[in-house]
């Protein structure tokens, strides 16, 4: 689950290699002939996240690499609705029409709407019939050694917030999965007189032991077992939940995940041994996936790179400081270096292709997947670094916000992170500071412009600023008002004030002189490439745009305050003065007794 169109290997942090689905396939083919009997499955997400991504709605390359190595089964995750409904179309129609091998698909509970619902469109009719001709089932009953599975796709809640633009509904996935429980069962023992095993291929994810996947095998009856997609988690050991076990095996090809079962054709089973085997430089390549991986890195260069004067392994500058990695970045609510080039690069690209001044360009933890490596850095390694992106690989958005807004976008970055770490912030053009022990939508006691020369000034709640980000944050700026209960309100305007539609969010996307759409790892490859021959020294360390610390000073924590803060007061005060009053009349009491 999780692969991420990972086909070649990538470099760990502590050195040495993971992944690469060649190394993969060598793994794989070592256990069929121990189990020539297994099935292969995977979770979803199997694309978005290296360039090969790039060919996805056009040439498939994913599903067909997954039909060469033999995988029987996956499903789709948040990210394969990144290319909007037509990006999905021309990858499915793209697998049939390549005439290669590829797995079967299954999805149950996130569908299109159909003729009447709310959201049909000719998009709706266009995806359906890309099921229809590819053959995406709810689910599917595969015999395999004399036993039989039945085998269902699951999409979780949060999968669903994450894929806001693609026009598909949730059903809820716990009552979907139960329906197709039981009817898939009582298909297989009235066709073939047995109970399946079954399995539902999740993309709803595990989050320290619980999570979706956890809350549908508590609540549904006849899953043996859930593998584990989405939140990327690695379960060294199953999660057991009553007669359901949960797996996972890590993102990007990092692991094969082993099951063993035993099972009896009355329908129970027990999991009896499990084992993630590394995929690491230790493991050899297949020949043949591996030239299947060069011929189409081959076609990306020549089909895509060549547009933009580059190719896959072009090296851009020599980085000799040390960028934290993603799950540092996760870790704690700090400015990050890391974060700073990508918000730099942002800024200087708007600038450069516009002429126009960028006041805040920002990115967001949740966006950035990899981070920058030591050494010669490549456009492959940027590009993987900065691949997400809605309806095409990330392109920039160019917007405008009111101050008052852009506060509320520092806030986001302030309050919000301790809930949802990917909503952390990193931004250029700003320097800002907040107290995590001040009120919620009130953290912020310090925020001004740094402009391009040094200079600061003050932000006026009543202006529009110009404000740069991807398209996949930008998609989520305009949700920030439903997902804080309506507590942050965040409206993108034109530069005229009016407020912009979102559901046509590519029509903001920046463009340069041809009309072509400025692409997030283009523009951070360009800026690294313009350096010279090294890192920018700035990068070494953080400039102090963004200060994060904690204090109970009655200073700190009343200065600047807003609405909240005053209404937290108000009730505090009012509470008071309500304790006293009690009290007084209490008193009055006991010297009338």
């Amino acid at each position: 689950h999780d692969l991420h169109s990972h086909l070649l290997p990538a470099e760990k942090e502590e050195g040495g290699e993971y992944g690469g689905y060649a190394r993969l396939m060598t793994v794989i083919n070592a256990q069929r002939e121990k189990y020539p009997d297994a099935i292969l499955v995977d979770g979803g997400d199997f694309s978005m996240g290296s360039l090969f991504q790039t060919a996805y709605p056009t040439s498939a390359i994913e599903l067909r690499m997954m039909g060469a190595m033999g995988y029987d089964v996956t499903t789709f995750g948040n990210h394969e609705y990144d290319y909007l409904a037509s990006g999905l179309a021309g990858m499915l129609n793209a697998a049939v029409d390549s005439g290669d091998p590829v797995p079967a698909l299954v999805n149950c509970n996130f569908l299109p709407p159909v003729e009447g619902e709310e959201g049909y469109s000719e998009d709706s009719d266009r995806i359906w019939e890309a099921f229809a001709d590819y053959g995406v089932e709810d689910y599917i009953i595969l015999e395999r050694g004399g036993i039989y599975y039945v085998l269902f796709g699951l999409f979780g809640f949060d999968s669903r917030d994450c894929a806001p633009n693609s026009g598909m509904i949730l059903d809820d996935p716990i009552t979907s999965a139960q329906a197709v429980v039981d009817a898939a069962t009582a298909e297989c023992v009235e066709k073939y007189g047995v109970e399946p095993l079954v399995i539902a291929l999740s993309h709803s994810g595990t989050s320290g032991g619980e999570g979706e996947d956890y809350e549908v095998a508590q609540a549904v009856s006849g899953i043996h077992l859930i593998v584990s997609g989405h939140t990327h988690t690695t379960l060294k050991e199953p999660i057991q939940v009553s007669n359901t076990w949960i797996v996972s095996a890590a993102e990007y090809g990092k692991n094969l995940g082993v099951v063993h079962m035993d099972y009896s054709t009355d329908g129970t089973a027990a999991l009896t041994g499990y084992e993630l085997i590394p995929i690491d430089e230790n493991v050899e390549e297949d020949p043949e996936i591996a030239a299947l991986v060069e011929q189409f890195k081959s076609d990306v260069e020549a089909d895509y790179l060549s547009k933009y004067g580059m190719s896959f392994d072009q090296v851009l500058v020599n980085n000799p400081y040390k960028f934290e990695n993603v799950k540092e970045v996760k870790r704690t609510q700090h400015e990050s270096t890391l974060g700073n080039v990508f918000s730099d690069a942002y800024k200087w690209a708007v600038e450069q292709t516009t002429g126009e001044r960028v006041d805040l360009a920002l990115t967001a933890t949740g966006v950035i997947r990899e981070s920058i490596p030591l050494g010669e850095v490549t456009v492959s390694d940027i590009f993987n670094a900065a691949s997400l992106g809605v309806g095409t690989e990330g392109e920039l958005l160019s917007i405008w916000v009111t101050g008052a807004d852009l506060m509320s976008i520092l806030e986001v970055d302030a309050s919000v992170t301790p809930l949802m770490t990917s909503a952390q912030l990193f931004s250029s053009g700003v320097e800002y500071s907040y107290n995590t022990n001040r009120m919620i939508f009130n953290k912020v006691d310090y925020a001004m412009l740094r402009r391009n020369d040094g200079s600061l000034e003050a932000i006026d709640p009543e202006k529009l600023y110009h404000v740069v980000c991807g398209t996949y944050m930008g998609q989520m700026l305009g949700n920030v008002e439903a997902t804080s209960y309506g507590l942050l309100s965040i409206t993108p305007r034109a530069s005229d004030g009016t407020p912009l539609d979102l559901t046509k969010l590519l029509d903001y996307v920046v463009r340069d002189e041809n009309g072509n759409p400025v692409k997030e790892w283009y523009a951070i490859s360009a800026y690294l490439d313009q350096m010279g021959d090294e890192m920018d020294a700035q990068y070494a360390q953080p400039d102090g745009r963004k200060v994060v610390y904690k204090s109970w000073n009655p200073v700190s924590l009343l200065k600047n305050a807003n609405r909240f803060t005053c209404i937290l007061l108000a009730v505090i005060v009012l509470l008071i003065l309500i304790v006293v009053l009690i009290t007084r009349g209490i008193q009055r009491l006991i010297r009338k007794k």
